[in-house]
């Protein structure tokens, strides 16, 4: 990667791109560190930590995708979630709905208008959101007179939802214009650079650790070491893939003969991403987090905290089912083995020890659904092993809250977007200049 940005920096389009994004970047990061007017940082961070088990591990999990910016109290504290939230709800949408569905398939123009959709769905879930944290956090109930003064809790309460959703709306405006400016997709580039950024904050804890103790280097070293080998093994599996290879009949129109040539159809372990960790997480630590909300100090959230909670038996077993559900479910929108069957049949082609149709629809069926076994797996492995290897290698070590399952799958998969853009770009504007 680090030769393919030497080499992007030499052409001069590609170089005012990177420079766009960079600038970007460093905008949304300053907006991480503007607290919203009115309110202590301090005060927010701590009722961040008093908000009760389930709905602090859930805050600090968005502070984290946000770089910090949540417990911050700043001005962009939801980051790209609402976003991302709404893009997976229209996706699931899309396929739902027949009238978005025809929609999705009007080329350019139909997906303006979905991306237009996605715009206001994020709006509502921006304010959705803002709500629910301003609720959790106690603004709208207990606290008087620690933010604005003598002013009311309600009105407080009003302008933290305002300033929260106006500063998610700007964080997606800042997306789209690296997407359309400058390299990468812009919302998985500032969720990158978030995680990136309070894993930087909670290295620099630990220098501070070394200093003040040397005997403490050894904690820095085993966890750089144990976070390189967990990179390798996800960007192994991540760049892995199982190709069916295609054979096309030659067909003779006219004077002219097509086909005759052999191509691959690709499909990756992991097709699904991160999103069936999300979704699982999610659903798990939503009950969790209504209890804090209404009752934080209550019987209900205290049992479900010792025998549902992070760590527990149950919460493994029902993690692991419902990422396992969630890949079948969204790798199933994804690849559909009669659609690529039917179009191979159309275009001439065959899989060899197949017959075109039903039993090449059967055989990608099979494939499809081990392939996705695989991929599940694979993700039950990574949303719990890597913070029971870090918690055992360095226990109570801040950069273990820094690199998640979900923060260090999403580092691998962006970087890996980010490096195929440039080489892409960089290619094309080389043929370009071959061409003239």
């Amino acid at each position: 990667m680090f030769k393919t940005l030497v080499q992007a920096f030499k052409q001069k389009d590609t170089r005012r791109k990177i420079i766009i994004t960079l600038a970007l970047l460093l905008v949304f990061r300053i907006g991480a560190f503007i607290p919203i007017p009115g309110i202590n940082p301090g005060f927010f961070y701590e009722a961040m930590r008093g908000a009760g088990e389930g709905a602090s591990d859930f805050l600090f999990l968005l502070s984290g995708l946000s770089g910090g910016a949540l417990e911050h109290g700043a001005i962009l504290a939801l980051g790209v979630g609402p976003y991302i939230t709404s893009s997976i709800v229209m996706q699931l949408l899309t396929i739902a709905i027949p009238g978005l569905e025809r929609l999705s398939k009007q080329g350019d123009e139909g997906r303006r208008k979905i991306a237009v959709y996605t715009r206001y769905m994020a709006l509502v879930m921006s304010l959705a959101q803002a709500i629910a944290i301003v609720w959790s956090l106690g603004l709208a109930g207990d606290v008087d007179g620690q933010l604005f003064g003598e002013v009311p809790t309600i009105v407080t309460a009003m302008i933290v939802v305002l300033v929260l959703t106006a500063g998610a709306m700007f964080t997606v405006w800042i997306g789209d214009k690296i997407t359309e400016h400058g390299v990468g997709n812009g919302m998985s580039m500032l969720i990158f650079v978030g995680i990136i950024s309070s894993g930087a904050l909670a290295f620099f804890v630990s220098l501070q650790d070394v200093v003040a103790n040397i005997a403490n280097i050894v904690t820095p070293i085993v966890f750089i070491v144990t976070l390189a080998l967990i990179f390798f093994f996800i960007v192994y599996v991540d760049l892995a893939e199982r190709r069916i290879p295609v054979t096309y009949a030659k067909q003779i129109k006219g004077n002219k003969m097509y086909g005759g040539q052999s191509a691959n159809i690709p499909m990756k372990i992991n097709a699904v991403g991160v999103i069936p960790i999300i979704f699982a997480f999610s659903i798990l630590n939503f009950p969790q987090l209504i209890m804090a909300m209404v009752a934080p100090n209550g019987s209900a959230i205290q049992w479900y905290s010792a025998n549902m909670g992070t760590g527990t038996w149950p919460n493994i077993v029902l993690m692991s089912l419902l990422i396992l559900g969630f890949s079948y479910f969204y790798a199933s929108l994804s690849f559909n083995p009669e659609d690529v069957s039917r179009q191979i049949q159309q275009q001439g082609g065959f899989i060899l020890g197949f017959r075109p149709g039903v039993p090449t629809r059967d055989y990608l069926r099979r494939v499809h659904n081990r392939i996705t076994l695989f991929g599940a797996l694979f993700l039950m492995v990574i949303a719990l092993v890597p913070s029971l290897i870090f918690n055992f290698v360095t226990p109570g070590n801040a950069l273990n809250n820094a690199f998640t399952s979900i923060a260090l799958l999403i580092i691998v998969s962006v970087a890996l977007e980010f490096d195929k853009q440039l080489q892409a770009q960089m290619l094309a504007k080389t043929y370009k200049g071959f061409l003239k």
